[in-house]
């Protein structure tokens, strides 16, 4: 770890504590605010429809401005999206809160590049290492997330508004820290002509590449699936709001504090078996999220869910790296973070649609398919290159 690593970490956790919060707030002032209970977590499906609309605007802007310009441009789009959905809250006005959430989305989209940024902080050699550390800084988000949401929901009269500015200036916090972290010098890399790099079409159609893709994309589905559902589901089971930041906080923790082990995973077994791994632990998530509706149970399965994606994210990351150039580095990026956008917003939606009608149970059932899917291509490359190998 560097001084910049460290700097960036901490970027990291404070992105997670905005995630994290609009994850625990969202869907529940949603369904405070929209006029039927199927549509509670659209604003939470905002959030991620507008970081999948975001993610060519983010990449044009990493390539003609570099990193740190980019990331601080996200940074205060942030703020003013924060500040307009504590604004939708005391107007009650439901559609404006969703146009906040698609809004941030821009953040993000820039807040999911912090990862790829971190590899280029260090030696090659050392590079998933510094991926899993900067993942790792998501702890800060695991422990002040929950708690922010908790303690200013009644900071003002509407409730939760105050914790809107409370992210506001969680983001300006950011800003600060970030103006600090010393990036490699940019250079504008053209899109066309002779040093450009690969078109999408060819990255994509690597094997390699197109399994890191679907796994990263199938992973935060299936994560973003259950925890998004949540708040909600333990609502309907008579468990406090209190109680849901608790299983969220160490969802969270689940989901970050592997971060400090899993580049040396990854770098003594493989990505593909630490990625098998964490396809064992949604499993394992499922299994005891169906086992009943007790604290103890949602707190497990969270947990396992946590650290599954993280064995997955982690891995899916490294395994992509090794697929593209450094000139091809944004368009490569942002196609996989387009893939893992658009999943979250299909299952954004769907968890607040399934868990209100369906119930906990069903939707546990349905997120089996994900899963399996995400099984299936990790045994498919492995396969494959066993037999190139051979």
């Amino acid at each position: 770890m560097n001084r910049d690593l460290w700097l960036l970490a901490l970027c990291q956790g404070l992105f997670l504590t905005n995630n994290v919060a609009f994850i625990a707030i969202n869907g529940l002032v949603g369904l405070s605010l929209a006029p039927f209970g199927w549509m509670a977590t659209l604003p939470v499906m905002g959030y991620v429809v507008g970081g999948a609309l975001s993610t060519p605007l983010v990449a044009k802007t990493q390539s003609r401005f570099g990193r740190r310009t980019s990331f601080q441009i996200g940074l205060g789009v942030a703020v003013v999206s924060a500040g307009v959905a504590a604004w939708a809250i005391v107007d009650k006005n439901f559609w404006l809160l969703i146009t906040a959430t698609v809004v941030a989305g821009y953040y993000s989209a820039n807040g999911q590049l912090y990862r790829f940024a971190a590899a280029e902080l260090v030696a090659a050699p050392h590079r998933e290492r510094a991926v899993s550390l900067v993942l790792a800084g998501g702890l800060l988000g695991a422990i002040a997330g929950p708690n922010l949401a908790a303690r200013s929901r009644s900071l003002l009269e509407a409730p939760f508004a105050g914790a809107y500015l409370i992210l506001a200036l969680v983001a300006l916090v950011a800003m600060a820290l970030m103006a600090f972290v010393r990036f490699p010098a940019h250079r504008a890399i053209s899109t066309s002509g002779p040093g450009s790099g690969r078109p999408l079409t060819e990255i994509m159609r690597q094997p390699v590449f197109a399994v890191a893709c679907a796994s990263a994309a199938l992973g935060y589905g299936v994560m973003n699936l259950l925890m998004a559902a949540t708040p909600l589901a333990m609502q309907q089971c008579g468990l406090s709001f209190d109680d849901a930041a608790l299983v969220l906080e160490w969802h969270v923790i689940g989901m970050f504090a592997p971060g400090f082990f899993t580049g040396g995973w990854i770098k003594r077994f493989g990505a593909l078996r630490v990625m098998g791994v964490g396809v064992a632990l949604n499993l394992a998530c499922i299994v005891v999220a169906l086992s009943g509706v007790q604290l103890h149970q949602f707190t497990v399965a969270l947990f396992l869910l946590g650290v599954g994606w993280n064995l997955l994210f982690t891995g899916s990351t490294t395994l992509s790296m090794g697929a593209y150039r450094p000139e091809e580095k944004d368009r490569a990026q942002a196609a996989i973070n387009f893939c893992v956008f658009a999943v979250m917003a299909v299952t954004s939606f769907a968890s607040g649609a399934l868990v209100s009608t369906h119930g906990w149970s069903m939707l546990n059932w349905g997120s089996l398919i994900p899963v399996g899917m995400t099984a299936g291509a990790l045994a498919w490359l492995a396969l494959r290159l066993r037999s190139v190998q051979s």
